[in-house]
C-alpha cells in the first residue's frame, strides 16, 4: 500500500524555479526519513538532500546547497523540494524516495523530469 508519486517537473530556464511534490500513501511522511535523489543522463542516481522527522533537520549535496530547499507538510502527507536558480547541469529525473527505520525498508517513487534550458 505504500506509494510515492512525485510531480511538479518540467522545462524550466536556467536562473527559474521549480517546485516538486512527492505525495506519499500508506505512511505518514511525519515518521519516515524522506529525501530527494536525481539522475542525469549517463550518470548515477545521487542524493540531492534529505530531511528527518525530529526537528525538521534537513541536509544537501554541496552542488544545490543554498538552491534548493526541502520542506513537508505533514498535514497533506506530502514532501517538497524547492529548487531556486536553476542551472542547465540540474537537469534530471528526480526521485523521492522514503525510509523506515523500524524495517529498513526504502520505498521509492517512479520520477519525474526536470529540464533547465534556455
Amino acid at each position: 500500500q505504500v506509494q510515492l508519486v512525485e510531480s511538479g517537473g518540467g522545462l524550466v530556464q536556467p536562473g527559474g524555479s521549480l517546485r516538486l511534490s512527492c505525495a506519499a500513501s500508506g505512511f505518514t511522511v511525519s515518521n519516515r526519513m524522506m529525501s530527494w535523489y536525481r539522475q542525469a543522463p549517463g550518470k548515477g542516481r545521487e542524493l540531492v538532500g534529505f530531511i528527518i522527522s525530529t526537528a525538521d533537520s534537513t541536509k544537501y549535496a554541496d552542488s544545490v546547497k543554498g538552491r534548493f530547499t526541502i520542506s513537508r507538510d505533514n498535514a497533506k502527507n506530502t514532501v517538497y523540494l524547492q529548487m531556486n536558480s536553476l542551472k542547465p547541469e540540474d537537469t534530471a529525473v528526480y526521485y523521492c524516495s522514503a525510509f523506515h527505520v523500524a524495517t529498513a525498508l526504502r520505498y521509492w517513487g517512479q520520477g519525474t523530469q526536470v529540464t533547465v534550458s534556455g
